[in-house]
């Protein structure tokens, strides 16, 4: 099991824009493969961005997940920045501990980008403080708003 950039590993660009795709689109079956197109030539186009990142964890090259480091990723707190985004585990993969694999890398990608807080906004309330996540406020959207220190 290993983890990857996925800007080193484009072969994997595809599923990884349908599976964020097919979990956080609003109105997922509205154009799908056109929005999928989309997707991936904005991951492709943030590449240059030197406060995003999208790490990969792959197993005999097979996919079993992803999460991210974005700029922005709330409306309601703009001036917040860099975003902890997108962990997603395949569910055939779930329930084996690749979540805290996924975390662990990213929280260290972040460090070595030189950032001393990294926010993260979820529905899921009580999950991401066992990787360390500090509750801030629930958010008028009803999501609730963590940071991880770095």
């Amino acid at each position: 099991m290993e983890i990857f950039n996925l800007e080193n590993k484009l072969e994997y660009l595809d599923e990884v824009a349908k599976l964020e795709y097919e979990e956080w689109a609003d109105n997922p079956d509205d154009n799908k493969q056109e929005r999928i197109e989309v997707k991936k030539k904005k991951i492709c186009k943030m590449f240059n961005n030197k406060s995003f990142c999208k790490l990969i964890l792959v197993s005999n090259d097979k996919l079993l997940g992803f999460i991210s480091i974005f700029p922005r990723d709330c409306e309601e707190e703009k001036e917040l920045t860099p975003w902890y985004a997108t962990m997603y585990v395949k569910k055939e993969y779930r329930n084996k501990g690749y979540s805290r694999v996924l975390n662990d890398a990213i929280l260290r990608k972040a460090k070595s980008m030189k950032f001393k807080t990294i926010y993260l906004k979820t529905n899921l309330h009580n999950y991401y403080e066992k990787f360390g996540a500090i509750f801030i406020k629930k958010l008028k959207s009803g999501e609730y708003l963590y940071k991880f220190e770095l």
